[in-house]
């Protein structure tokens, strides 16, 4: 047999050539627009360093947050400044806090006298008050009042002549200061007596002073002028005179560093005060006899009164503290 080859059928063919021709076209054109267009590609991911970063030191962590805390901090130090100096300005306040010693020390004692006052923690000599503070007493004053006393009078006159003029003061404070407790040691050695306790049942003669009396672990009973009453009187009259040209001084134009050491000086000078009376307040109501007291009390008020409230007024003396600044002398001229 004769077997035609399978031709193909010209319509189908046609038909089937077109479709296929326009499919490979379409295709093509995908392709082409595909590979035009911007596809993301996968970005490798990021090398990871081998350094690590270390935490914030101590130091960095206690830095940072500084500038904003201590400008905080020293506006709040500008307000107690503010307060105190206006309750110092208050004339009952100045012209009475001599009296408020001789108050407290009457007041005091007459209540250790009935015995009204239970025991606390300063009852006892001690206490931290007394014995970080009061018993060296005169070393605080002046450790916090000379460099307050230089720079606030350099801020009125810078002249080596005023400035010495001013340190007097110390100096003339400190010998009162001495001379003091001195002659209050003299008069308890030359009037006492040693004793086997301190119901003064039992005298021992062989001990003539004070100091073998203690020694030998008796008792030395003689008048003993409260030192305590002595030194804290006249010590807080002595800052609130030195400290009074803060009033002017807020108004002068002081730099920042001065005016902040200034107003730190003078915070810490007023709470030195403050412990100043509060442990005068102990001293009236569980120490000493009365008169022993009131003699301290009254010899404190008496070096204060004889050097600012006599001596100072005159030319040859270390001179009453500047109260006014020259800018406000000019000002009100």
């Amino acid at each position: 047999m004769y077997f035609k080859p399978n031709m193909p059928n010209p319509v189908l063919s046609g038909r089937t050539g077109a479709k296929i021709g326009t499919s490979s076209i379409q295709a093509n054109r995908w392709e082409s627009d595909y590979s035009q267009m911007d596809v993301p590609t996968e970005s490798p991911p990021p090398a990871t360093s081998t350094k690590t970063r270390a935490p914030p030191s101590k130091e960095t962590q206690m830095c940072s947050p500084a500038r904003p805390v201590s400008g905080v901090n020293m506006a709040a130090v500008d307000v107690i400044v503010d307060n105190l100096v206006t309750l110092w300005r208050i004339p009952a306040v100045r012209q009475n806090f001599p009296l408020i010693f001789v108050l407290i020390s009457v007041v005091g004692s007459l209540l250790k006298e009935l015995d009204v006052v239970p025991q606390t923690y300063f009852s006892s000599s001690g206490n931290a008050l007394n014995v970080y503070f009061v018993k060296v007493s005169w070393g605080w004053t002046l450790l916090l009042l000379t460099p307050f006393l230089l720079l606030s009078n350099s801020a009125f006159n810078r002249s080596v002549s005023f400035l010495s003029r001013r340190l007097l003061s110390l100096l003339v404070a400190t010998a009162v200061w001495y001379a003091c407790t001195q002659t209050f040691f003299f008069i308890e050695e030359v009037t006492g007596s040693c004793y086997e306790t301190g119901t003064k049942e039992v005298l021992i003669k062989e001990l003539a002073t004070k100091a073998s009396c203690r020694r030998a672990g008796f008792k030395w009973h003689g008048h003993d002028i409260s030192g305590h009453s002595f030194i804290l009187a006249y010590s807080a009259l002595f800052i609130a005179e030195e400290t009074s040209p803060m009033a002017s001084l807020r108004t002068a134009g002081l730099s920042a560093l001065p005016r902040m050491v200034l107003n730190l000086l003078y915070v810490a000078l007023n709470l030195i005060v403050i412990v100043w009376v509060w442990m005068f307040a102990c001293t009236s109501v569980y120490f000493h006899h009365t008169s022993h007291k009131l003699l301290g009390t009254l010899c404190g008020l008496a070096a204060w009164y004889l050097t600012y409230r006599v001596w100072y007024v005159k030319p040859l003396s270390p001179g009453l503290p500047p109260q006014r600044h020259p800018k406000e002398q000019k000002q009100n001229a």
